[in-house]
């Protein structure tokens, strides 16, 4: 569970929108609209093709399906072989582009690549700037479906495949769902007529739904007052599980002045698999397990943020969330004797646990222990009682297992001791009626 928030962010990277030029005096097309001129006659810079430009002049009777994708997403590289198997499926009715705004020599370096020799001959447009004006969004991968010169709908990756190809094809009833990406500047599902409101301050406001908005992407952000006061959070598309995390984290600093890890979370409940997405075979899951929640409070309230949303969270979500001390069974790290061998030499902080090597350099003891605290192949927590203040130098062959690690740290006259604790955890339970 390490890294707890890049899962799905990985799979649903952000990217900034640059201005454009000789599209800068056109408004972004909205579902329904004709398509500009201009997007037909414009051309476009592409690779992997015999001429150095092309432009959509002679597609306008095909349905057109705009890709828009960047080398550094997963999930736009997951998508790669079915747009090539769509594209030879369909023939000349359709027209899939896929179109970067990374310039001609990213693109070339990823076709060169191992990842990328087997789409050597994908077509895909660079540097580009004018269709991200026309068609806004924040995250990729993006699809824009045009037909009969209109735009037609927008959706995610997942949402293209042969069935509602042939849909829009023959007139039938789509079953897409519209995307229409959402900005994480605002409120989640907060009208944009509050903005026309004068006078009026927002001092509290919760949110909080179960299943995919396929509209953001899945990770989170804060909020905070002109100040600097955090006085809110916001959390997109996640198991609860990973906010049940995060608010953990900052509990744990509050109260305990203790390095959060998720040995501290215990769980209670029936169907413990609920507290994580359903992953499919490929990777994706079915957003079944996913929420969303944010949760605003006034600045003056900030310092008890954390302990209100544990509150709103365990009246709704169907779960019961308490903080409480219970034994635990530990290794405990202690000093064998007063010589000191851990003192640094100074230089560069660095620190490299688990891996091999395992280095501390010129850096707090602490760092060890929580660094093995966050090691999922030992279950047990450990517990620094040495009472080491300075900052250390050590180094051992990596973490193996208990036995190869208290060998190594004798030389430092370090050991690690079997003992329970009495310790803060987060124990999760199914909320009673």
């Amino acid at each position: 569970m390490k890294n707890i928030f890049c899962r799905e962010l990985m799979s649903f990277a952000f990217t900034i929108m640059a201005t454009t030029t000789s599209f800068a005096q056109k408004k972004f097309v909205k579902i329904g609209d004709p398509i500009p001129e201009i997007f037909w006659t414009t051309p476009l810079q592409v690779v992997n093709h015999p001429q150095k430009t092309i432009d959509l002049s002679e597609d306008k009777n095909k349905l057109i399906l705009l890709d828009f994708w960047s080398t550094w997403c997963s999930a736009c590289l997951m998508s790669l072989p079915k747009i090539e198997a769509l594209q030879q499926k369909f023939g000349d009715k359709v027209k899939i582009l896929p179109v970067s705004s990374q310039d001609k020599a990213a693109l070339e370096k990823f076709f060169t690549s191992p990842n990328g020799h087997k789409y050597k001959s994908m077509l895909s447009t660079y540097g580009d700037k004018n269709l991200h004006n026309l068609f806004p969004h924040t995250g990729v991968p993006f699809i824009v479906w045009i037909k009969d010169g209109k735009l037609f709908n927008t959706t995610d990756a997942k949402q293209l495949n042969e069935q509602t190809i042939n849909e829009v094809l023959s007139g039938q009833k789509s079953s897409l769902q519209t995307i229409i990406q959402m900005s994480r500047e605002r409120p989640l599902m907060l009208s944009e007529d509050y903005d026309r409101q004068r006078n009026v301050r927002l001092l509290n406001y919760s949110f909080f739904v179960k299943g995919q908005i396929p509209d953001i992407g899945a990770g989170g952000t804060y909020r905070k007052t002109a100040s600097g006061k955090i006085h809110g959070r916001q959390f997109t598309n996640l198991p609860l599980w990973d906010m049940y995390y995060a608010i953990g984290y900052e509990l744990f600093k509050q109260q305990d002045k203790t390095s959060f890890t998720e040995k501290m979370m215990v769980i209670e409940v029936n169907q413990p698999e609920q507290l994580m997405p359903i992953e499919k075979a490929d990777g994706s899951n079915d957003g079944a397990n996913l929420y969303n929640y944010e949760f605003i409070i006034p600045e003056q309230k900030s310092d008890s943020l954390y302990n209100y949303m544990l509150e709103d969270l365990n009246r709704y979500s169907g779960y019961t969330i308490i903080l409480e001390k219970r034994p635990v069974k530990c290794f405990v790290l202690v000093r064998t004797t007063t010589k000191d061998k851990l003192a640094t030499k100074g230089g560069e902080k660095r620190s490299t646990f688990p891996r091999t090597p395992s280095i501390l350099r010129n850096v707090p003891l602490k760092n060890m222990v929580n660094m093995l605290n966050g090691e999922i192949n030992i279950k047990e927590l450990f517990i620094d009682e040495t009472g080491y203040t300075g900052n250390v130098d050590l180094e051992v062959s990596g973490v193996k297992n208990i036995v190869t690690l208290k060998k190594e740290l004798q030389k430092y006259d370090l050991d690690l001791i079997p003992e329970e604790r009495q310790v803060l955890m987060m124990i999760i339970k199914d909320q009673r009626n």
